[in-house]
């Protein structure tokens, strides 16, 4: 091995060095010319989209319908929700019609796709006739600034270029406000708030506010305080502030009741607090039982950690929705819910899990139970010819040459317009061996009853 100093290189350690960098160089080209490659192919779709769809009566619903056929299309060869492929075509459309200059320096490899992207979100404020002037101006201060400072840059920039005050630009950007959920993964997601600046501040400072007071109030058990160990639950509290900020969210908002009236300043209780949340778990029996830790499944999510499965299940407040699933095959045991829907109802979510499109995780709570055969055309309301279909799924079934089959064991067979066929087996374990008897008169408990014969039962 050389001996090298932190400011000298001997000359073969100089030509490793180099040829070490040269390579990354030159892979980050390659990389650059296949992103701007798939760019250039995702934007001919949408143009594609558009010529299908120009001569039709109803333009506007046949344009969404063909795009969303031919997203599902490219989302299944791709392995990826029809949804983000759909967003990627968009995306495209706006960056090879509108950013010419930012796409040739992406594809030579001066700029990275994090500039890109830092370009096209400043630019998205520009006036179409000023776009042209904002692109090239912006290509060429990506190739001297980092992601990060660009951003700063091409803010005055496109401010400068935009006939609008901030003012009147807040109003429509504040109509723009929404709640979203993005999985993490682990058990976890991010709850994202998009709301004024000025109340998130707020809100945020309140947070911090009450977060500090009680990290005072638990610093100053353990300076000795003269309480008792037993009646002081803060006492061995380690949260950190972030985490108690977290607690405080959730806290306050699974258990505040807002009034419909927006009016009202007080807490509750309102209109709004009788809506109540639904998710469905599946545990299986041996962790319920505590007797090992396997995760459960929050459906349509992912794993969920066994203590708080076995907390979920002895909830009787909560409206939760308990899937008991044999620990070795995974067979569904019993459904119950503090408030049971119908038998079929309950069957078909713990079989799905989630929209049954290839690729779809919408939730089976928020999708709607789909006769595969139209129940007009003869097909049979039962568990072999239903499924969930989230509504953008239903309607591309209903109204785009895609079709479906269903198999036995709730296998569903999709066709697309192209003639390729996709299948999506159900996220339940051991689906097939399950069915539910209809709740015997008078019976308000939560108890299934599995059976093991499909075809035969009475629903």
């Amino acid at each position: 091995m050389h001996s090298t100093s932190a400011t000298t290189l001997l000359a073969a350690d100089q030509r490793a060095w180099n040829d070490v960098v040269g390579a990354i160089d030159l892979a980050e080209r390659i990389v650059a010319r296949a992103e701007v490659e798939r760019m250039r192919a995702l934007a001919a779709a949408g143009r594609l989209v558009r010529d299908l769809a120009a001569d039709t009566p109803t333009r506007v619903r046949e344009h969404d319908m063909v795009l969303r056929s031919l997203s599902a299309e490219i989302g299944a060869v791709a392995r990826r929700s029809d949804r983000s492929v759909q967003r990627d075509i968009g995306d495209a459309i706006e960056l090879v019609e509108h950013y010419p200059a930012t796409l040739s320096r992406w594809e030579a490899g001066d700029i990275t796709r994090a500039h890109v992207r830092t370009i096209v979100d400043c630019g998205a404020i520009v006036p179409i006739d000023a776009r042209a002037d904002f692109d090239t101006d912006a290509a060429a201060l990506a190739t001297h600034h980092s992601p990060g400072r660009l951003r700063r840059l091409l803010e005055q920039l496109a401010d400068d270029m935009h006939p609008r005050s901030l003012v009147e630009r807040h109003v429509d950007a504040r109509a723009e406000r929404c709640v979203r959920v993005v999985a993490r993964g682990e058990g976890m997601s991010d709850l994202i708030v998009t709301t004024p600046t000025l109340l998130a501040d707020a809100v945020y400072d309140r947070l911090t506010q009450q977060a500090r007071m009680l990290i005072d109030t638990r610093a100053h058990v353990d300076a000795g305080a003269d309480v008792d160990a037993h009646s002081c639950v803060d006492a061995a509290d380690t949260r950190s502030i972030d985490q108690v900020r977290a607690d405080l969210v959730t806290d306050m908002l699974l258990t505040v009741a807002p009034s419909a009236d927006p009016t009202r300043t007080d807490d509750g209780p309102g209109a709004l607090g009788a809506i109540r949340a639904k998710v469905q778990i599946v545990v299986p029996v041996a962790t319920l039982l505590g007797d090992d830790d396997r995760s459960a499944e929050h459906a349509g999510r992912g794993p969920l950690d066994a203590d708080t499965a076995r907390r979920l299940a002895g909830a009787t407040r909560c409206p939760w929705e308990r899937v008991l699933t044999h620990p070795i095959t995974g067979q569904v045991l019993a459904v119950d819910t503090y408030q049971r829907p119908a038998a079929l109802d309950r069957y078909l979510r713990a079989r799905d899990q989630h929209c049954r499109f290839p690729g779809c995780r919408v939730p089976a709570v928020r999708c709607e139970v789909d006769h595969t055969t139209d129940w007009a055309l003869g097909g049979k309301t039962e568990a072999s010819n239903l499924a969930h279909l989230c509504q953008r799924h239903h309607s591309m079934k209903q109204f785009t040459a895609w079709t479906v089959r269903q198999h036995p064991g709730g296998i569903l067979e999709w066709t697309s317009p192209g003639g390729r066929t996709y299948l999506d087996h159900p996220a339940g374990a051991g689906a097939h061996a399950v069915t539910f008897t209809p709740d015997p008169p008078g019976d308000t408990g939560s108890r299934a009853h599995p059976r093991h014969d499909e075809s035969t039962a009475p629903f």
